[in-house]
């Protein structure tokens, strides 16, 4: 009897002394802010951050570079471009996981130079120029993203229109800033590949890349991102957010997303009590859409914003 104690008590120190070394193994992958070339080793990671893919600009833009001290004292960097003549439209854009600003100058080149928009894309917390140590997958950036808001206001004046446009984590972020108390300059949002939540969305990533089960990975992931980033993983969710959303929703997403699947768009749609559309693109990969489709997808995105905006 005291034999098999002996071997039980070896064998749960074991899955204990395994289950924190995965811990920080995931922290280190998923949440602290490193290099992340693994997106680009592994097959099975590929596309979980936006690619940047090549912009023509009608004329090479000049941005105005533009700094924010978040409520928690990072230094956050965005960079703004005026529309070609005087506007009081602002389009603010979020990137996607491990990537930065000028991902997404394709989508910034569709408001400034068709549509009109005054430009503001920013690098979120822990990515590009900006300041912090680690990812919040849209839950810390939600703050991060009122306070910018509230700069567009201060800069462009209090009768400004303001649009959310973000990517796979920009969008999850933009979803997850909706269920903050924001301003009725806000008009809408426009989110393209966006996950559930942080925990449902690593959990699918434990999966299919590593071939693991949530538990106990991903609890004890979140203890250590609570102990080191100030945050549970299970926090960040867009879901409970845009159960709490008063702005227009368009949710983009393609059937061919193996990085964020399909029924997580379908998720977000039917939790959201705004006025909302679902725009579904046929075979398109993880934020692909814009790429596959795009004239498709730009009059999607007008046809949306004329309910709302003054286009």
């Amino acid at each position: 009897m005291k034999y098999l104690l002996r071997i039980l008590m070896i064998a749960i120190v074991v899955v204990v002394i395994v289950d924190i070394s995965a811990s920080f193994y995931f922290y280190h992958v998923a949440i602290e802010r490193t290099s992340k070339d693994f997106l680009k080793q592994s097959p099975a990671a590929a596309n979980f951050a936006l690619a940047r893919e090549p912009v023509k600009w009608k004329e090479e833009p000049d941005f105005e570079d533009l700094t924010l001290l978040s409520q928690d004292g990072l230094e956050l960097h965005g960079y703004y471009l005026p529309a070609a003549t005087l506007s009081k439209k602002t389009v603010i854009i979020a990137h996607g996981f491990a990537g930065k600003a000028h991902d997404m100058d394709a989508y910034a080149a569709f408001y400034h130079d068709q549509q009109g928009f005054n430009v503001l894309m920013t690098d979120a917390r822990g990515h590009g120029q900006s300041t912090g140590d680690y990812i919040g997958y849209g839950w810390d950036e939600r703050r991060d993203y009122v306070e910018w808001i509230g700069l567009i206001l201060q800069k462009v004046g209090a009768d400004s229109e303001i649009v959310l446009h973000g990517g796979s984590m920009g969008a999850a972020t933009v979803l997850m800033t909706s269920g903050e108390s924001l301003p009725p300059n806000v008009k809408a949002i426009i989110s393209d590949s966006a996950y559930t939540s942080a925990e449902a969305e690593l959990t699918y990533a434990l999966g299919r890349m590593y071939h693991l089960a949530k538990f106990p990975i991903v609890q004890s992931t979140s203890l250590l991102t609570k102990l080191r980033a100030g945050y549970f993983i299970g926090e960040a969710s867009a879901l409970k957010q845009v159960k709490k959303s008063k702005t227009p929703i368009l949710f983009i997403h393609g059937t061919g997303d193996l990085t964020v699947p399909l029924s997580m768009a379908y998720e977000l749609y039917e939790a959201c009590e705004s006025p909302k559309e679902l725009y579904v693109v046929e075979g398109a990969k993880h934020g692909k859409s814009y790429y596959l489709v795009p004239v498709s997808y730009e009059k999607k995105i007008t046809e949306f914003l004329k309910a709302y905006v003054q286009l």
